[in-house]
C-alpha cells in the first residue's frame, strides 16, 4: 500500500512539474539553496519529481517491482513496525543519497538534481539482502541472481561516478549501500541468511 502511495505522489508531482517550471524549480535539489539558504525541504521534495516521463517511468517501475515485495516481507516479519521500517528505508535512502551533492556542490548555484533514484536504490538493495538468489533480469533480458545484479550495479555506478553524463551515480551508490546496511541494522540475522542462501544456491549447482 505504501509503495503505491509513493508512486502516486511521485507521478502526480512529476506530471505537474512537467508543465510548471516554477514549481519544478522550487522542488528540485539545488545544493546551493540547501546549504546557503537552508531550504532543507529540497532534500525530500526533489525525490518526488523527475526530469521527464522516461525518468519517472523507470524509477516507478523499479520501485513497484521491488517495493511491493519488500513492503509485504516487512509487514510479515516486523508486524506493525513493518510500514515504518519500509519508510525509513525509502526516505533514509533519499536523504543519504543527497549527501554527495551537498558536499560537492554546496557552493554551486547551478547544480541541480531530481528523481527518486537514491531512494529506489535503497529499496532495491534492501530487497537484494533479503532475497539474494531471486532472479532479476539484466537489461530486462538476461536472468541473474539478485546478489550478482547488486555487485554489477555497484561496480557500474562506481565506475561512472566521474563521468559528466548528467546522472548522479554517487547518489545511486550511497542510496544502495544505505538500504543494504540499514536492513542489517533492523536484524543482523539477515546478513547471515544472505550468505546462507547464496552458499546453498551455489551448492545446488554443483
Amino acid at each position: 500500500m505504501i509503495t503505491y502511495i509513493l508512486i502516486g505522489i511521485s507521478a502526480l508531482l512529476s506530471l505537474l512539474c512537467f508543465s510548471n517550471v516554477t514549481l519544478f524549480d522550487r522542488l528540485k535539489m539545488n545544493a546551493y539553496s540547501v546549504m546557503q539558504d537552508r531550504q532543507y525541504y529540497r532534500i525530500i521534495s526533489h525525490g518526488f519529481i523527475h526530469a521527464d516521463i522516461a525518468h519517472l517511468l523507470i524509477n516507478m517501475f523499479v520501485l513497484w517491482s521491488f517495493g511491493t515485495a519488500l513492503e509485504e516481507f516487512f509487514a510479515i516479519y516486523f508486524g506493525v513496525w513493518g510500514s515504518l521500517l519500509f519508510l525509513l528505508i525509502y526516505f533514509g535512502g533519499m536523504i543519504v543519497a543527497s549527501l554527495p551533492a551537498l558536499k560537492n556542490h554546496g557552493d554551486d548555484p547551478y547544480y541541480n538534481a531530481v528523481g527518486a533514484s537514491g531512494a529506489v536504490a535503497s529499496v532495491l538493495f534492501s530487497y537484494i539482502l533479503i532475497f539474494p538468489v531471486s532472479m532479476l533480469g539484466l537489461m530486462l533480458v538476461i536472468p541473474i541472481p539478485a546478489f550478482v545484479f547488486g555487485i554489477l550495479y555497484i561496480w557500474y555506478e562506481t565506475k561512472m561516478q566521474h563521468r559528466k553524463d548528467g546522472i548522479a551515480h554517487d547518489a545511486h551508490v550511497f542510496g544502495a549501500l544505505f538500504g543494504f546496511t540499514l536492513t542489517i541494522v533492523f536484524n543482523p540475522f539477515f546478513i547471515i541468511e544472505f550468505f546462507t542462501q547464496i552458499i546453498e544456491k551455489a551448492q545446488s549447482l554443483f
